[in-house]
């Protein structure tokens, strides 16, 4: 069974990048309240494909939990019941956990697609957890771990019902995206766990500082970036989604910084990089550690010069998940690396 760990790992590590590539479409095409309820959408399994679903219709069998749009206003179906000819306003309830009472098919099976990713993830990360039982004697720590994400995953489908029934509170959007680094950090860690061999070296305490500096300064990235794509989401609900080059005219604050903190990332990565040629160390994850940096200033430049090309805004936020998930990785590596005669 043990064999079957790795691979586990691996494809949890596949499907949560996933969740996150769905999670940066939903938010580039805003269909975040393309279901306006959770866990089903507009009450059911399978979401509507026309609009005449979810508008009320005569002599039709409504289930409990269902959805139509009445006046611009989401109502629910509290039971099961037969529908008479009239609209008869004691056979529903109005929806109060916000008004957003809007329906798009296209943000519709956008936002379905990005849950239903979500549930897929799952899976591995189930049969991981089973597995990860087998390692009980030899490593006690993977399966805590395992059940840890367990726990995640748990708590992360809750924050998507939050983030719904918020209509998109930009806090919990960050808070939702934030725990989906935290869930990839534990998985790498268990990933780093089963790995055959550590490094034979001891760094220095300024190297191991200057390291987790910069893995801090991603994070920062990633919540400042979140920061400016609320602005954005703002300005496109006053211009419009086709004024792509007023949506950051002006550019505010939070973005100049955004901006400025991508120079230190580069300059503090590349510190790293040459204190890597000079102990002698394969340096294969830091150039792409530089790679992914340089992709990420190239598409900021693109987004901003050239008005946002297509893709550029989720193909941002998955660059930023996987230059932190390299990251992650070698940080693990320097801080549980064998002690020995420094070369420094």
């Amino acid at each position: 069974m043990k064999k079957y760990f790795r691979p586990l790992v691996v494809t949890s590590i596949i499907f949560i990048y996933l969740i996150i590539i769905a999670g940066a479409v939903v938010r580039m095409t805003g269909s975040g309240m393309g279901c306006p309820d959770w866990p089903k959408c507009f009450g059911y399994y399978i979401p509507p494909t026309e609009e005449a679903q979810i508008q009320w219709q005569p002599n039709h069998e409504y289930q409990k939990g269902f959805i139509v749009i009445i006046a611009d206003e989401l109502r629910i179906a509290p039971k099961d019941f037969t529908s008479g000819q009239t609209f008869e306003e004691n056979n529903w309830e109005r929806y109060t956990k916000h008004d957003y009472a809007k329906f798009n098919v296209l943000h519709t099976w956008i936002e379905y697609i990005n849950r239903l990713v979500s549930v897929l993830s799952g899976i591995p990360i189930l049969l991981m957890f089973f597995v990860s039982f087998t390692f009980w004697k030899k490593n006690k720590q993977i399966p805590i771990l395992a059940f840890i994400i367990i726990l995640a995953m748990g708590f992360q489908a809750w924050l998507g019902k939050v983030v719904v029934d918020s209509n998109l509170l930009p806090l919990r959007i960050t808070i939702h995206m934030i725990m989906a680094f935290v869930i990839l950090a534990i998985l790498i860690v268990l990933l780093y766990q089963i790995r055959p061999k550590n490094l034979a070296i001891t760094f220095s305490p300024t190297f191991k500082i200057v390291l987790s500096v910069s893995v801090l300064l991603t994070l920062i990235q990633v919540a400042l970036g979140t920061q400016v794509r609320q602005h954005i989401d703002e300005q496109i609900k006053l211009v419009g989604e086709a004024q792509k080059s007023q949506w950051l005219n002006p550019p505010t604050i939070m973005f100049y910084v955004h901006r400025s903190f991508s120079i230190l990332v580069v300059l503090i990565n590349t510190w790293l990089f040459l204190q890597y040629k000079k102990l002698n160390l394969d340096i294969t994850k830091m150039i792409w550690v530089l790679i992914f940096i340089g992709l990420e200033a190239f598409t900021g430049i693109l987004m901003y010069y050239f008005d946002f090309p297509f893709l550029s805004q989720p193909i941002h936020l998955v660059l930023a998940s996987l230059l932190f998930g390299v990251q992650f990785f070698i940080l693990l590596e320097v801080f549980r690396s064998k002690p020995i005669v420094e070369k420094q």
